[in-house]
Formats: C-alpha cells, sequence, structure tokens
C-alpha cells in the first residue's frame, strides 16, 4: 500500500472531529406541541421534505445520462454526495448561519443552533408556526443539499472529485447560507428590502447557476471541447427518469414552501406543473421551428428549466401565468444555449444558461406577475400595476449574482491554490469513473468466436 498523504488522511480526520464533539452536546428534551401543531401541515411538510430529498438522486441521473458513458458514474456520485456533505454541515453550523439569529442582516449568528442546539425543543419558526423547528429544519436542509449538486453539471468530466468535496462545504458556509438568510430570515437585508423569492430562485438558481459559470471559467475547456468533439450522451433514458424524479420531487419543494397543508401550496403546486410543462413545450417547439427534430432531450431540459423559473414565482403568481413564465423562459434560455455553444465556454450541461439565467428569468417575472390575490404576504408586480416592486426584484438578482459569482470564483481559486482542482489530460482521457473511482459504468459479455470454439469475455460497453 503506497503512504498515505495528510491530504487524504484530513477528510476522515475532520469528519471524525466532527463526531467527537457531538457528544459533547447536552440533549434535549423532545419537543412538546402542547396542541398547538397543526397534524395537516407536519404531515404535508414530511411528505414534501422526502420529495425534495428525491430530486438531489433525480439530478444526478439528469446529468449522468448527459455525460460521456466514461463519467456517468463520477458526475452522478458528486450530486448525490452532497447529501452526506451537506447534511453533516448544516446539522453542526449550517442551519444555524441560515436561520439562527440575525447578525446585521447578513448571517446567522453560528452559536445559536450550534449541533442543531434547541432545535428539538425551541418555539417554531416565526413563519412556520404549524409546524415544529425540527422539520422546518430538515424541509430547509434539502434545498441546501441540492444547490450544491447542481453545479456539477458544469464543471462535469474534468474535476477532481476531492477538490469538489472541499467545493461542497465551503460554497455551502461562504455562498449558500448567506444568500438564503438574506433572502429567507425575517431579518435578512433581502426579505426587508421586499424581494420575493417563494422557495429559491436566488437562494438555489442563480447562486448554484452564477457558482458554475465561475467553475467553468476557472477549470477551462476540456480537450473534447477544443478538439469540437461530439460527446454523445451516455444514456437518454436515464435523462428521461432524472427529469421525471426532479419533475415529481418539485412539488415537495414549491408547494412545500407554503410551510403548511393549505390553499396556497395547493395554488403553488398547480403553477409549478404547468410551467413545467409549458416550458418543455416551448423548448421542443422552438426547436422544431428551427429546422431541428422534436428531441427528447429538448422537452426534458425545457421541462427542468420552466421549473427553475416558476420556483420564485410560485407562490405568488396565478396558475395562466405560469404557462408564460415558462414558455418565455425555455425560449430565452435556448436562446442563451445557443450562443454559449459558439463561444468558448466550456459549462458541460448548460447550468448556467438553464439554471442561472432561468432564475433570473424567473425573478424579474415575479417581479411583473406578482398579485396579492394569490398571496396577501406578497406583492402587486409590474403588470398589476406596482413597478416598484419589478426594480426591487432586479436590485435582488444583481446583488445575488454579483456575490455568487465573485466568491464561488474565489472559492475554485482557493482549492486549485491548495489542491489540484482538475484532473491531468491522461485520467481526462481514460474518464473519471476509472480513474477518480475504479469502478465502471456499464459492463456485459461479448461472445468470441476463437479456434472453433466460442468464449465470454468481460468488456466495457
Amino acid at each position: 500500500m503506497s503512504k498515505l498523504t495528510t491530504k487524504q488522511v484530513a477528510p476522515f480526520l475532520v469528519l471524525a472531529a466532527v463526531a467527537v464533539g457531538a457528544l459533547f452536546i447536552p440533549s434535549l428534551p423532545n419537543f412538546d406541541d402542547g396542541g398547538k401543531y397543526s397534524a395537516a401541515d407536519i404531515a404535508w411538510i414530511i411528505v414534501a421534505t422526502a420529495l425534495v430529498f428525491l430530486m438531489t438522486p433525480g439530478l444526478a441521473f439528469f446529468y449522468g445520462g448527459m455525460v460521456h458513458r466514461k463519467n456517468v458514474i463520477s458526475t452522478m456520485i458528486k450530486s448525490v454526495v452532497a447529501a452526506g456533505v451537506v447534511s453533516i454541515l448544516w446539522v453542526t453550523v449550517g442551519y444555524s448561519l441560515s436561520f439562527g439569529e440575525s447578525i446585521g442582516g447578513f448571517i446567522g449568528n453560528p452559536a445559536t443552533h450550534l449541533f442543531f442546539k434547541g432545535v428539538n425543543s425551541g418555539a417554531p419558526w416565526s413563519l412556520a408556526p404549524t409546524i415544529p423547528l425540527s422539520l422546518f429544519a430538515l424541509f430547509q436542509l434539502m434545498f441546501a443539499i441540492i444547490t450544491p449538486g447542481l453545479v456539477v453539471g458544469a464543471v462535469a468530466e474534468r474535476i477532481k472529485f476531492t477538490s469538489y468535496i472541499l467545493f461542497i462545504a465551503l460554497f455551502s458556509l461562504l455562498v449558500y447560507a448567506p444568500i438564503a438568510h438574506w433572502t429567507w430570515h425575517p431579518e435578512g437585508f433581502l426579505f426587508k428590502l421586499g424581494a420575493l423569492d417563494f422557495a429559491g430562485g436566488t437562494v438555489v438558481h442563480i447562486s448554484a447557476g452564477c457558482a458554475a459559470l465561475a467553475g467553468a471559467l476557472v477549470l477551462k475547456r476540456r480537450q473534447a471541447h477544443i478538439d469540437h468533439k461530439e460527446v454523445p450522451p451516455a444514456n437518454i433514458p436515464y435523462v428521461l427518469i432524472g427529469t421525471g424524479l426532479l419533475w415529481f420531487g418539485w412539488f415537495g419543494f414549491n408547494a412545500g414552501s407554503a410551510l403548511g397543508a393549505n390553499a396556497l401550496a395547493v395554488s403553488a403546486f398547480a403553477t409549478t406543473n404547468t410551467a413545467a410543462a409549458a416550458a418543455g413545450l416551448s423548448w421542443m417547439f422552438f426547436d422544431v421551428a428551427r429546422g431541428k427534430k422534436p428531441s427528447v432531450l429538448g422537452f426534458c431540459i425545457g421541462a427542468v428549466v420552466g421549473l427553475v423559473a416558476i420556483t420564485p414565482a410560485a407562490g405568488f403568481v396565478a396558475i395562466p401565468q405560469s404557462i408564460f413564465i415558462g414558455v418565455i423562459a425555455a425560449i430565452i434560455s435556448n436562446i442563451a444555449v445557443y450562443y454559449k455553444q459558439k463561444s468558448t465556454l466550456d459549462d458541460t450541461l448548460d447550468v448556467f444558461p438553464c439554471h442561472g439565467i432561468g432564475g433570473m428569468v424567473g425573478m424579474l417575472l415575479t417581479g411583473i406577475f406578482a398579485t396579492k390575490s394569490v398571496n396577501g404576504a406578497g406583492a402587486d408586480g409590474l403588470f398589476y400595476g406596482n413597478p416598484a416592486f419589478f426594480f426591487t426584484q432586479l436590485k435582488a438578482l444583481g446583488i445575488v449574482v454579483v456575490y455568487s459569482f465573485a466568491v464561488s470564483y474565489g472559492i475554485f481559486k482557493f482549492i486549485n491554490f491548495l489542491l489540484p482542482l482538475r484532473v491531468s489530460s491522461e485520467e481526462e482521457e481514460l474518464g473519471l469513473d476509472a480513474t477518480q473511482h475504479n469502478e465502471k459504468y456499464l459492463q456485459g459479455t461479448l461472445l468470441v468466436h476463437n479456434n472453433g470454439q466460442i468464449k465470454e469475455e468481460l468488456v466495457d460497453l
């Protein structure tokens, strides 16, 4: 066995230190609802939490099906491993940074709920009084898990696994937690500004999209991209499965953000499905109008863009307007992908054009189509005679774009200083499944005729 280096041992030592530290956190009594919680709301948010978690393996299938077959496993695990990394971070300090006692409206006090201190026995979240605080914290955890997983698609086929693990940790603490605090904490400065983001247009999709752009720029281009080689999707049925899981899970993502089993959850559920359907058709039909054949990938990508765009708006806009949001978002992202392909930017799976720009379009259209007739706690948008709210959304969008891109760019540069961020050219050629994980996506047997005998040989498919 080769001699282990400090860099190889460090991740395990950090986890071991956290585990030992957790032993000294005093056990507190579980929450006693005293009849103040709603059983229906608890049941729905538990289901919604599970639905949002399902989006992470859904994303793994979605991305894994689109990369080269020699990089399928490495791409999928980078999304799924976030469930491990972020869950531990969230319990230790992430939830506190996002939803702890506000420090100037910019970040939560890390000591407020360190190691989930007070979460099980504390008062419910102020904006979710009918469910236990622990359930609210777990629901929010699922959003924190999937966000760094989205970035994977931009840096796929060339980033080291260990380096990406470190990115997940730093992004969660330095990008996701502050933006979640600004946007969703009642003392957050974007919340006080009046910006509305129902389920994560800025917190999840714009932050991940801008981080994806930063990662693609720092990692630079794959050799296949430089040589203009076409990379065939490994498994289009995987993309279909992933799309179905994402669409299904997104009902928990958006309708669950009503934080109760109520009419607002039903409205958000309906706008989510309608926008996804409209966007899938819009992308596919727009391709046909440009002379292409209707493609499975086109409908799937379009549907996901529609889900992204409706996310900030789901609980603030009416169902008919969600059709327009889906159609427009798909067209804008489709055009953005077209021009990206003509550039030197190597965003492997178009994360920035789809999630970044899709989230931006959704935030701005929320500023146009939001109406108090859907959600009295929201605002009327530009379409309903309130241009000031549109400019509030525009301001919030600009702040999040600049912050998430700049900090994510710095994170990638910092990691590259500590560790090699990118695999070697030889590893890139062989594929990351074999070189990073010593595993194969698909193997099978080939019948070989040799000197009158038929033998089976194991081959990579």
